[in-house]
């Protein structure tokens, strides 16, 4: 049984990204699709790749540290890849937190001064 593969467009619907991202992603190596003429298709690998960076950027990390991380893999195996990853995923909890902390301070500052705004109206 063939793996699955699905063309450059298909690619950039199932992860709804542009040509220009998924480009971009090509030419920065995160992501190799086999090459049939000027065609694009990605298999398995790829998809699980692609899967991976679109976590890793909904979790606000850089494309070149999930660049980096992905490559551990292919260098160091999956014990050492698993190892770097609670060290990022510790790091990037810690300053979402503080993005939260900052966050929750500068929404109450704004309601406060939104209610002494609409007292002082009456």
């Amino acid at each position: 049984m063939t793996e699955p593969r699905l063309s450059f467009k298909e690619m950039c619907a199932k992860y709804d990204v542009t040509p220009r991202t998924l480009r971009y992603y090509e030419y920065i190596e995160l992501l190799s699709p086999e090459r049939v003429g000027r065609a694009r298709f990605y298999g398995a690998k790829e998809l699980a790749r692609m899967t991976l960076v679109m976590r890793g950027r909904k979790f606000g990390f850089p494309l070149e540290e999930i660049r980096q991380w992905l490559m551990i893999r292919e260098n160091d195996g999956d014990e050492a890849q698993m190892r770097n990853w609670l060290e990022l995923a510790d790091r990037q909890l810690g300053e979402l937190e503080d993005q939260r902390r900052q966050l929750d301070e500068t929404l109450t500052e704004l309601k406060e001064m939104r209610d002494v705004t609409a007292r002082s109206l009456g």
